[in-house]
């Protein structure tokens, strides 16, 4: 009796800490510019045994997409949303931005939030570099990273070549042609230095040196953000710099690979993803963590990546340029060396995440599925009926099932039996043609087949007066510690 009586107390005086031990943490690693096949899971020979033994004790997502480049991508993984409706810009965002992710949006860092979940952002944002746009404005009660690219920072520090290469000389015309900027940001010579922030606040300069320390940073606050947060629940969102051109690997994974530079950082990458699962088993959470791996768009060709055996590269919506190489990892809850090719992408993760937490959804319309069915082999479970590929404002494709129409140039591919996009059926299949053509077709009165402008679009966030966060000659801009500085 008095030990029923004990238990009894209890149970009222910490309802929401049991309750909140029932929900799952969730990782969700994001790497830039990953190509399909820079890993072993996904067909590489350069050594990535942590990703390799991921896969092992998980699950393949084969046929997962993003979007073509970085800043639409990490939209629609915040948001549930195609990236149109949420971000509706031409290509991504850059330094200065007057635009960025509204504040009205509702993110997965707000949904988890108020479901009782820590949040924590370790890596790359790309989303707006303003005060209202950065994460601890979107949700994280942490973050610490790059606002977006390492290759907007100076050429003189590093940002737009590799290490040991010689700076690139502008050519003629191209400082006039690279100042043309406008809102989404300053491009090209006009960038100022790289800054990594700290919950707001501009922390230091990101020079050559400092960008081949960046994965191992990420890493060390990641497991730090675990630790802190190991009674959970807790969202960590690490999406690292790596592999972005310039390829800044640590100087001890330099040479170390057969795939060059981008292989030698994969294999930094796959050391961080080692760290993070290994920080989830010795503090015994992974029987109640899901971790995620993906990127955020497919690799560039032209800096190294593997894409094969899809067709086309990083800015493209072929399937190298929009599908990407993915792993879910739960032990116990996700089968061990399992796969699927069902239609799923990021704007699936913020409803999947939101059921698993208990959590409740935005009001506003999302795009995403729910894929816990999926990732937990529940009979019957299933991807999207349809996908449509937008690159910036246009739909360049739709597909559904196995077969995929390319509307501008009218190619059909059936994906299941030529996944290199290898020949076109358009001439022989015209049923199906007309049939994703009809698919396509509602489209035009919700995101529209081009321009920003479509009944479904939302709008952009706007800030007033867009300043770098650090000016030319090292001035910090004020951050949510209200402290101007100067850095060397």
């Amino acid at each position: 009796m008095i030990l029923r009586h004990l238990l009894f107390s209890a149970l009222l005086l910490a309802p929401c800490a049991l309750f909140s031990a029932a929900k799952p943490n969730l990782i969700l690693i994001n790497i830039d510019d990953l190509g399909y096949a820079d890993i072993g899971p996904f067909g590489s020979t350069n050594a990535t045994p942590n990703l390799d033994r991921m896969a092992k004790e998980g699950m393949k997502l084969t046929s997962h997409y993003a979007a073509p480049v970085c800043s639409p991508s990490r939209a629609s993984m915040m948001t549930g949303c195609y990236p149109k409706r949420v971000l509706p810009i031409p290509h991504v965002l850059f330094p200065a931005s007057a635009v960025g992710l509204n504040p009205d949006e509702k993110t997965i860092a707000e949904v988890l939030k108020e479901a009782g979940y820590k949040t924590g952002c370790v890596g790359k944002w790309h989303l707006g570099d303003q005060p209202e746009f950065l994460p601890t404005a979107q949700g994280f009660d942490s973050y610490y990273g790059l606002p977006y690219s390492n290759d907007m920072g100076l050429a003189s520090e590093g940002s737009k070549s590799n290490p040991g290469d010689p700076l690139p000389t502008p050519k003629p015309g191209a400082k006039k042609a690279n100042q043309q900027n406008d809102e989404t940001g300053l491009k090209g010579l006009s960038q100022p230095p790289l800054p990594l922030v700290e919950n707001g606040n501009v922390i230091e300069r990101v020079k050559a040196e400092e960008q081949h320390k960046i994965t191992s940073r990420y890493t060390d606050k990641a497991r730090e953000f675990i630790r802190a947060n190991k009674d959970g629940p807790f969202f960590l969102y690490l999406p690292h710099t790596a592999v972005h051109f310039p390829l800044y690997p640590d100087k001890k994974y330099m040479g170390k690979s057969p795939n060059g530079l981008l292989g030698d950082w994969a294999q930094e990458v796959d050391w961080s993803v080692g760290q993070i699962l290994d920080q989830v088993r010795e503090l015994n959470l992974q029987d109640n963590t899901l971790v995620v791996f993906t990127s955020d768009n497919g690799g560039a060709l032209r800096h190294g990546s593997n894409n094969k055996p899809l067709r086309g590269s990083k800015g493209e919506t072929y399937e190298g340029g929009i599908r990407v190489c993915t792993i879910a990892w739960w032990p116990g809850k996700v089968h061990e060396g399992t796969s699927t090719g069902e239609i799923t992408s990021h704007m699936d993760w913020l409803p999947t995440f939101a059921a698993l937490a208990d959590a409740k959804l935005p009001e506003n319309k999302l795009d995403g599925k729910d894929l816990s069915a999926l990732l937990l082999s529940k009979k019957g479970a299933t991807g999207h009926d349809v996908f449509y590929y937008y690159r910036g404002f246009k739909l360049e494709g739709v597909r559904s099932g196995p077969w995929k129409l390319r509307l501008d140039k009218g190619e059909l591919y059936n994906l299941e039996d030529d996944i290199a996009e290898s020949k076109n059926l358009a001439k022989d299949k015209p049923d199906q043609v007309e049939r994703l053509r009809t698919l396509a077709a509602p489209m035009k009165d919700d995101l529209g087949l081009d321009g920003p402008d479509a009944p479904g679009v939302r709008p952009l966030g706007r800030a007033a007066h867009p300043l770098p966060l650090i000016s030319s000659d090292g001035t910090v801009r004020p951050g949510m510690d209200g402290v101007a500085k100067k850095l060397p």
